[in-house]
């Protein structure tokens, strides 16, 4: 065979390139994001260094401006439901980082609605576990100016989704557990950026039946230190006495702290929340909504160990939504709860009427 003749490697394009978009948003590094012939450069504020901050000014010619999402733009009190852009001509990196996420920002004077190519550039951004206050200018007549960077088509962004229910099983080993026997770890790859995930399974549960199953998202705070601002810690271990009680099940370890967006957003949100904000309005100050977790991964990972059917021990409506949008019929729910403590009943209460948490926090609060 010559080499002319010689098949290539096919790849999953989507994902890859969104993948290196991501990389280069991480780096502080400008990408270009294009649909038909019109193209927007953007960079990451969270990220970029204020010398390339103030590049991306000078090769625009001043024409930036930067993406404020819904939440923020609300925070900011700019009456609208919709991503907005305000210019950024003459300010400098300081003062655009307090317009993006800081406490004392001042309404902007001028905003324009954001269109939807715009509004993907903070989609991006938060596949990177970044705030998102993009930086932005269209460079459609702006020739080579931005050749060499990372440029990936919208259609991309869209086209990456189904990348994240694509798993495969790496591994199964029985690991010995405190008060609960042993468990066997499955550790799952996949998804966007290829994370490894893992299901705990306890005991032996028919997978042929309902299986009680938790789903629970990664808090470093709380499972690993024992922070007393959240009751994650708690609900991480009983969780697991619950499906040991229920004669076996599965807890879905899921990879996304912060509710989705990431430890630095997580620790800059904690800072607000010292100054009296709850935890909902933090994360809008930051630009974010109140839940960025997905669970797609859940799905695949259940899919492969067999299980099409469970019983689930959450609060939270969005994972019996996320796991029935997924396929996986949900016989019941029964609550998870942990300690109510000063330092916590502030965000549990929050968490109950805010985003709609099934909890009876009163009764909790009673026992205490």
């Amino acid at each position: 065979m010559s080499k002319s003749s010689q098949p290539a490697f096919q790849f999953p394009t989507a994902e890859i390139e969104v993948e290196r978009a991501v990389s280069e948003l991480r780096y502080g590094r400008p990408v270009v994001i294009s649909e038909g012939d019109r193209k927007i450069a953007a960079v990451a504020l969270d990220c970029v260094a204020p010398s390339l901050f103030d590049q991306f000014a000078a090769i625009t010619e001043n024409r930036h401006g930067l993406l404020l999402t819904a939440p923020r733009a609300a925070r900011l009190g700019i009456g609208t439901e919709r991503d907005v852009i305000t210019p950024l001509a003459g300010l400098s990196f300081d003062a655009a980082s307090r317009l993006a996420y800081a406490l004392d920002a001042e309404k902007p004077v001028l905003c324009q609605p954001a269109d939807a190519l715009a509004s993907q550039s903070a989609e991006l951004a938060r596949l990177a576990l970044l705030l998102p206050a993009m930086v932005l200018a269209d460079v459609t007549t702006m020739g080579d100016r931005f050749a060499g960077c990372c440029e990936i088509a919208s259609s991309r962004l869209r086209g990456a989704d189904a990348a994240r229910q694509r798993f495969d099983k790496v591994v199964r080993t029985r690991v010995p557990l405190k008060d609960l026997g042993d468990a066997d770890f499955v550790i799952f790859r996949g998804g966007l950026a290829q994370k490894d995930q893992v299901a705990i399974v306890v005991g032996k549960p028919d997978v042929s039946k309902t299986v009680p199953i938790r789903i629970h998202s990664s808090c470093i705070t709380g499972d690993l230190c024992g922070s007393l601002k959240c009751d994650c810690g708690d609900q991480l271990r009983n969780g697991l006495t619950l499906l040991k009680q229920a004669g076996g099940g599965v807890l879905i370890y899921l990879d996304q702290e912060g509710r989705g967006t990431g430890i630095g957003a997580k620790m800059r949100a904690y800072g607000y929340q010292h100054l009296g904000l709850d935890t909902i309005d933090a994360d809008a100050e930051l630009g974010l909504a109140e839940d960025h977790r997905r669970y797609e991964a859940a799905v695949a990972m259940l899919r492969l160990l067999d299980i099409s059917k469970v019983a689930v021990y959450t609060n939270n409506p969005t994972k019996i939504a996320g796991l029935k949008l997924g396929g996986i019929e949900v016989e019941a729910r029964a609550p998870v709860n942990g300690r109510v403590t000063a330092e916590n009943e502030n965000y549990l209460r929050t968490k109950t009427l805010r985003a709609g948490h099934m909890m009876d926090l009163e009764t909790l609060v009673a026992a205490e």
